[in-house]
């Protein structure tokens, strides 16, 4: 029973990564459409039906081109970098309360702050063994805002903890079935969401790839297989980062058509923010996290702490 059990399991993590790697193909498909249609263009629409099978041609193209290698880069370290990069964000999806095969991680958001953590290296290695200055200054910069806005990321999350006494993930669900604890931390919430786009490097943050000087940022010394793996984990990050958004603070995971209307709508919230905002200025970032969000996330853990001493 034992084996059957390990067996299950080992097929629904296989699942679960196909289900990830094609849902990230059709999140890029979806973001190529609307950032389209709000520059008043089509996006592409010539593969397939209305461009369906554009995201596999990318995926083709991409991998059957030629891997440059870079005679003064650190080899080893510049080629498995990526692969890291991926395998990290694959991990975090470990964390989706798996009903099916019965796997829950009782210290789940300990697991993802360990993750997303680890994640910061493989861009600063990425950065630092391309030995060229472009990637080197994308690289700390990228670190920088990344290492900033877990401290804002973990505080915030350090509410939602408090208030059910728990690192489970599932047990989200449990309390949040009468009202989202996004009604109850309105304020939080909204800081939460934006620090998640600051996490995943994505618009307004994206100083990792400021075109202006510095060229696309610490990969841009990577090519065809190395570029497509940076891509496909930054694009799963996003979805995982909208999961989790929709978990802590919009009602839990349970498997209904609704959920997964929440979780299109946060993906596409990620990409209508990339088609609105312009860039902000770099020290406006790290003054908003550390000057605004601290304080905010620090006076809220104080006063959900004494929410919870009143009610006990």
């Amino acid at each position: 029973m034992m084996y059957m059990d390990l067996l299950n399991i080992m097929i629904g993590m296989l699942i679960l990564i196909i289900g990830v790697l094609i849902g990230v193909a059709f999140l890029t498909l979806l973001e190529r459409k609307v950032l389209g249609y709000i520059q008043i263009r089509k996006g592409p629409n010539k593969m397939g039906y209305l461009g369906i099978l554009q995201p596999f041609c990318d995926a083709i193209k991409l991998f059957s081109k030629e891997q440059i290698y870079l005679n003064y880069s650190n080899y080893l370290v510049y080629y498995f970098s990526p692969v890291m990069s991926f395998l990290l964000s694959l991990m975090l999806w470990m964390l989706i309360p798996y009903i099916f095969n019965m796997i829950m991680f009782n210290l789940g958001l300990l697991f993802f702050l360990c993750c997303t953590s680890m994640g910061v290296y493989t861009v600063m290695i990425a950065g630092w063994s391309s030995n060229s200055n472009y990637s080197l200054l994308g690289g700390l910069r990228a670190v920088a805002q990344t290492i900033s806005y877990e401290v804002s990321l973990s505080l915030i999350m350090m509410s939602s903890i408090i208030m059910i006494m728990d690192f489970n993930l599932m047990k989200f669900f449990d309390y949040q079935e009468m009202i989202w604890f996004m009604f109850l931390m309105l304020p939080l919430s909204l800081c939460f969401l934006s620090s998640l786009m600051a996490e995943t490097n994505r618009t307004p943050f994206d100083f990792a790839e400021g075109e202006s000087e510095l060229v696309s940022g610490f990969n841009v010394e990577y090519s065809s297989g190395g570029f497509a793996l940076i891509f496909l984990a930054e694009y799963s990050s996003i979805l995982f980062m909208s999961l989790l958004f929709i978990i802590l603070f919009m009602g839990g995971y349970y498997l209904n058509l609704m959920f997964y209307f929440k979780l299109v709508f946060i993906s596409f919230f990620f990409i209508w923010v990339r088609g609105t905002l312009p860039r902000y200025r770099y020290d406006k970032l790290m003054y908003l996290c550390w000057k605004s969000y601290l304080p905010v996330s620090l006076n809220y853990i104080m006063f959900y702490l004494g929410v919870k001493m009143i009610l006990n």
